[in-house]
């Protein structure tokens, strides 16, 4: 399998400036600490990062010690990077007690007579800089030093990737989360970053990597990643950053085709015979879209991709009218339950329960306790393997479930925004919920995550503001008119 294959991309046994960690008890500039930062360790590393932040010397010292301190984290296990956080969260964040003093002083300021106002001007001066140095923590300093290395910017990504789920419960490394966070988002501003097109003659290891970062259909084998990428009605497009040149950011693989695609197995169909002439496609189907860096979780560039793909495609086939996707929905059958778990029967209209006893009560050989009625028996079809595979049961779970999903889509909400994280992503770039598309997806984790069914989002360029300002106003989703019906 080609994702298993690329695993061996991430992880820590990469180099910084051309030294990599050893993974064992490190010697920086002469001193031992174990992997877990054990006992007194802890004290050696502050030691380290005071020299880092307050040694003597010009930028190359500060970039050796960088470097330096850089190897030791790399060398950390586990424990010992939490702990490493632990440290720059309690020992390197602002000094309230000076900040105090300085914003006492600034008011201060404002008690001298008119008279003097020029000299007050130069001392608002000076303490407007007193207060912007006390207000930045001096770890956002250690942290920046790792800027001017090479692949100093993918290791600062890699350290939030792990820091993340370790901020999610420890209120104390929040804050240092959110520093990290803060200077990534102004590192990574969309207008720093490369949008290219992947093909398939881009070098083996670029390939491996978009395979591991797949998220939404895995890519399974060469042969899987080549129909992907080679025929000339397949596209990929990635944005990627100057100082990470060889790591995409997010990624986007598009189909063109005639009319909206409703199935995502014939599209990743790898001896399907017949190949779309791009000068005949109408359509562009983005049918998968994936984040690639977990380090970067918050900071958004999907909306400028889809819109900066759209605006390639216009220019090279400005025949192509239509830009849609082909969306999964995860989460439906885990509102399903809940749903079912509250409202019980009352989920159904009077023909739908008629309709599952009677299909119960006839597949009961099958999986089905004889004699289920309403939601137990929709739970029971549901969880039968091949359910979606059997006519005579997917005749009375279409419409079923196409209504409730459309409910799912259009009235779970988190807050005054949809639920579905992927529906929130598309509406709030503009899109409208155009189409179901019923055993759009009959994969093991379509079926699991949403009965096989799939979605398609269209981005109409006159409506794309509209559809946008409603939604983040007032949380208003775009539907089409076929698919308020569906209700």
């Amino acid at each position: 399998m080609l994702s298993n294959r690329s695993k061996c991309i991430e992880g820590t046994n990469w180099t910084l400036d051309g030294l990599s960690g050893t993974a064992g008890i490190k010697r920086a500039s002469g001193v031992e600490v174990g992997p877990s930062l054990s006992g007194d360790d802890w004290i050696s590393v502050k030691a380290e990062i005071d020299k880092c932040l307050y040694g003597p010397g010009g930028e190359v010292s500060e970039r050796a010690r960088a470097m330096e301190l850089g190897r030791l984290y790399l060398d950390l296990d586990e424990q010992g990077r939490e702990r490493f956080f632990q440290l720059l969260a309690t020992q390197y964040d602002i000094d309230r007690t000076a900040l105090s003093s300085t914003i006492a002083a600034w008011n201060e300021l404002y008690q001298h007579p008119e008279s003097t106002r020029a000299h007050i001007d130069g001392l608002h001066r000076a303490t407007e800089g007193a207060l912007r140095e006390r207000l930045t923590a001096p770890r956002v300093r250690l942290l920046a030093r790792f800027n001017g290395l090479s692949e100093g910017v993918k290791f600062l990504v890699d350290m939030r990737s792990e820091l993340i789920p370790l901020a999610r419960k420890d209120p104390v490394l929040k804050g240092l989360d959110d520093d990290l966070k803060a200077l990534l988002v102004g590192w990574f501003d969309v207008g720093f970053l490369d949008l290219q097109c992947i093909t398939w003659d881009a070098p083996a290891s670029l390939l491996e990597k978009l395979a591991y970062y797949e998220a939404v259909h895995a890519v399974t084998s060469w042969g899987d990643i080549k129909n992907r990428l080679a025929p000339p009605d397949r596209r990929c497009y990635a944005y990627f950053h100057p100082q990470m040149p060889n790591e995409p950011l997010i990624f986007v693989w598009v189909a063109l085709v005639k009319g909206m695609s409703g199935n995502v197995q014939t599209l990743l169909d790898a001896k399907r015979r017949t190949v779309q002439d791009p000068s005949d496609a109408d359509t562009a189907i983005f049918y998968s879209i994936s984040n690639a860096q977990s380090g970067l979780a918050g900071i958004s560039f999907g909306n400028f991709l889809i819109k900066r793909v759209v605006k390639d495609l216009v220019n090279r086939y400005g025949h192509i009218k239509t830009f849609a996707t082909l969306s999964p929905i995860p989460g439906f059958r885990g509102w399903l339950n809940e749903r079912i778990a509250e409202e019980g029967d009352s989920l159904l209209a009077a023909d739908e329960l008629q309709a599952l006893s009677s299909m119960a009560n006839a597949s009961a050989a099958k999986g089905v306790r004889e004699g289920a009625q309403g939601t137990e028996a929709l739970t029971m079809l549901c969880d039968q393997k091949d359910w979606y595979q059997r006519p005579e049961i997917t005749q009375v779970l279409q419409g079923l479930l196409i209504r409730l999903c459309t409910r799912y889509l259009t009235q779970a909400k988190r807050g005054k925004y949809a639920r579905n994280r992927v529906a929130h992503f598309h509406l709030s770039n503009g899109a409208r919920m155009e189409r179901i598309n019923w055993l759009g997806d009959t994969s093991k984790k379509g079926i699991e995550d949403s009965a096989g069914m799939m979605i398609n989002y269209l981005y109409e360029a006159n409506d794309i503001e509209k559809n946008h300002e409603a939604y983040t106003r007032d949380g208003k989703i775009a539907v089409s008119e076929g698919f308020g019906e569906l209700l």
